[in-house]
């Protein structure tokens, strides 16, 4: 307290001196018109860019919000723009008005959204988390895309979290077609590029050009037919030379990805099942088990 008293009887004259012109520029502005307005004008001012300053920081800290929206959005249209295209082949006919090995109706499946927490893309066994899991009706094998493309399948299911095994793993491999061309392979990533797949065993008899849209078979357990893979970028020999290797330009931009999107659709999960239990019956007949036993 001492110390204080010592402080403001030091500087007792810039006190008074800073009380008389704070007084001063209160009369000043107060009762004069034309200092007066200049003030509230540069108040104002300084007003307006504050709270231009406030709208872009709230902008910036809901971009996230925004961005898992729109991947939304992009995955609905996407589906409503396929289901439109059937229901006009149905009433037409006319085939023009489809992408040949996209006809498909897309509108009975359930579409669990996720944001991915975390992700690889610089080693060969890549994988990626979400956070959603069993308690969101998430379960193995099922596929994952987002707003751009395909995305993986689903490996391990927790509660509430999930590991997907992605494009760009080696152990990855999905079947896909050629849109349009009737002719399907397995993609398979190498390594290297995040950008790159390829797409191999495709037949040395098909026909198909570089920019090519590459989609889903619909010939697995996994994924429907026609969700979006990339495009043809390049077209190499197989090392037998008894089919093509395929380059793969992805759509999916893997080291930006936030957002996704797991597909539940009941027809997948019906496919799914008969195929275990096909294989099941084959493995206890090659066992010399009579099915029933």
């Amino acid at each position: 307290m001492h110390n204080l008293a010592e402080f403001l009887a030091k500087y007792k004259h810039w006190f008074l001196f800073l009380l008389l012109e704070i007084i001063s520029l209160v009369l000043l502005f107060r009762f004069n018109n034309y200092q007066g307005s200049v003030w509230f004008t540069s108040a104002n001012i300084v007003a307006g860019k504050a709270y231009e300053v406030s709208s872009e920081i709230s902008s910036y800290l809901t971009m996230g919000k925004a961005n898992e929206e729109l991947t939304k959005r992009n995955v609905e249209l996407e589906l409503q723009v396929k289901e439109l295209s059937g229901q006009l082949y149905e009433k037409t006919r006319d085939p023009k008005y489809l992408n040949k090995g996209q006809y498909r109706y897309l509108s009975q499946f359930k579409l669990i959204h996720a944001k991915v927490v975390s992700n690889s893309v610089s080693g060969s066994d890549n994988l990626i988390t979400i956070n959603k899991g069993s308690r969101d009706g998430v379960h193995v094998d099922m596929g994952v895309a987002c707003g751009n493309g395909i995305v993986g399948t689903v490996y391990l299911v927790g509660i509430h979290y999930s590991i997907v095994i992605p494009v760009l793993n080696a152990k990855s491999n999905i079947s896909c077609s050629i849109q349009g061309r009737n002719y399907f392979g397995y993609l398979h990533w190498a390594g290297g590029a995040t950008d790159i797949a390829y797409l191999d065993d495709v037949p040395r008899h098909a026909k198909f050009e570089v920019g090519d849209r590459v989609v889903t078979s619909g010939y697995s357990s996994i994924f429907p037919e026609g969700i979006l893979v990339g495009k043809v970028k390049q077209v190499y020999n197989s090392e037998d030379g008894l089919s093509y290797r395929v380059a793969v330009q992805l759509s999916t931009d893997f080291g930006s990805l936030r957002d996704v999107s797991v597909i539940d659709d009941a027809s997948i999960r019906e496919q799914k099942k008969m195929m275990d239990a096909a294989n099941d019956s084959i493995r206890r007949l090659g066992d010399g088990i009579m099915p029933g036993n």
